[in-house]
């Protein structure tokens, strides 16, 4: 589907919208971006998240296609920051996935569900005690066997989304903070009423239900905490019967923890059963982190479609992009640049298979 546009409309800043608007301002396009909350520090999931790009990790419990689309964000990455003069903020030292000995088993499980999922030809490593120390000396010594993801990455997704909308005002977008919108074919309705645009960009996540009635949202709760008494080199996996608790280092001595997705829609706080679990699990991989300093409670709803992949759907003058689920910065790449490919009438759009498929239980619009 071709378009010959000169003034776009973003519905969403989140990481899609942001990622989108920038770079059709940098095609020659006028753009405007909307989002209901503030731009600054957005209610995004994508604001909340640990910014993970973590191919493998995901394999195990997800499609082939999202590994595929994963190896892509590899590469892509890299490029966008580049050119955004943000290479500082992208980080591949791997992934470390450790278990105590009471529950080694997951560990063993999740290597053969790899191998599985991905026919044998997996780079994962088997580590003992000693290399897991080698990688991360300052975890607890109670740890005999991990498995070290060599490829996987992490962002630093807060300095991101503020570099990506430092970018588009520098570049001429018009933005609106704090103002929700309605989208339609060519329009945009606001509380001060519609706005004829010449292509309109839906990204909104969840705020998008009304037009995609199977969207769910899907809790996420994350911890942020800070000390100095501990370092780490590249996000660590907990594996645990009940969860995976993952540890992602950020600069300032900050950490983001988080777990697996909670079926629930509510945007309540943390419960206090949800913070006691991630602090002692936290505790677990080491005892330094007993003094870390907590300096948030994050919690969002991840959009979600029935089959947990994202969709693009095309129509005339209304793009919508939907459906990150808990793999934002895993799965955007691809779906930002197959959303462009379709815009500017070129590229390639190696996932149309995946992402052009219409969202399950949903009927054309």
């Amino acid at each position: 589907m071709t378009h010959t546009t000169d003034h776009i409309a973003v519905a969403g800043a989140g990481l899609l919208g942001r990622l989108v608007a920038w770079q059709l301002l940098g095609d020659g396009h006028a753009v405007t971006l909307y989002d209901a909350g503030d731009l600054d520090a957005p209610p995004a999931a994508a604001w909340t998240a640990a910014g993970m790009v973590a191919p493998l990790c995901e394999t195990a419990i997800s499609e082939r296609c999202v590994y595929d689309m994963g190896r892509f964000a590899l590469a892509q990455w890299p490029r966008w920051l580049e050119a955004l003069d943000a290479q500082s903020l992208w980080q591949q030292n791997g992934s470390l996935m450790v278990a105590h000995p009471q529950d080694l088993g997951e560990l063993t499980q999740f290597r053969r569900d790899l191998d599985h999922a991905l026919g044998g030809d997996s780079p994962c490593r088997t580590l003992d005690a000693r290399g897991i120390h080698r990688l991360e000396p300052d975890l607890a010594p109670g740890f005999h066997q991990g498995l070290f993801l060599p490829d996987e990455a992490h962002l630093d997704n807060r300095a991101l989304l503020t570099r990506l909308l430092d970018e588009i005002r520098a570049l001429g977008g018009e933005c609106h903070a704090h103002c929700p919108v309605e989208t339609f074919p060519g329009e945009v309705v606001t509380a001060d009423g519609p706005r004829r645009f010449d292509l309109v960009v839906d990204c909104r996540g969840t705020g998008a239900r009304p037009r995609h009635p199977s969207l769910r949202g899907v809790r996420g709760e994350t911890l942020h905490v800070r000390t100095a008494e501990i370092q780490l080199s590249r996000p660590v996996r907990l594996m645990h019967p009940r969860y995976q608790l993952y540890v992602v280092p950020k600069p300032e001595d900050r950490f983001v923890i988080g777990a697996t997705q909670i079926e629930s829609e509510d945007r309540s706080p943390m419960s206090l059963q949800s913070s006691l679990e991630l602090g002692s699990a936290l505790y677990t991989l080491s005892p330094a982190f007993a003094e870390a300093r907590i300096l948030e409670q994050g919690v969002n709803l991840r959009p979600a479609f029935l089959d947990n992949l994202p969709h693009v759907t095309q129509q005339q003058e209304l793009i919508t992009a939907n459906g990150l689920f808990r793999h934002g910065y895993l799965l955007a790449p691809a779906v930002v640049c197959h959303l462009l490919a379709g815009i500017r009438g070129h590229g390639d759009r190696p996932f149309a298979d995946t992402l052009a498929a219409r969202p399950p239980q949903e009927n054309a619009a």
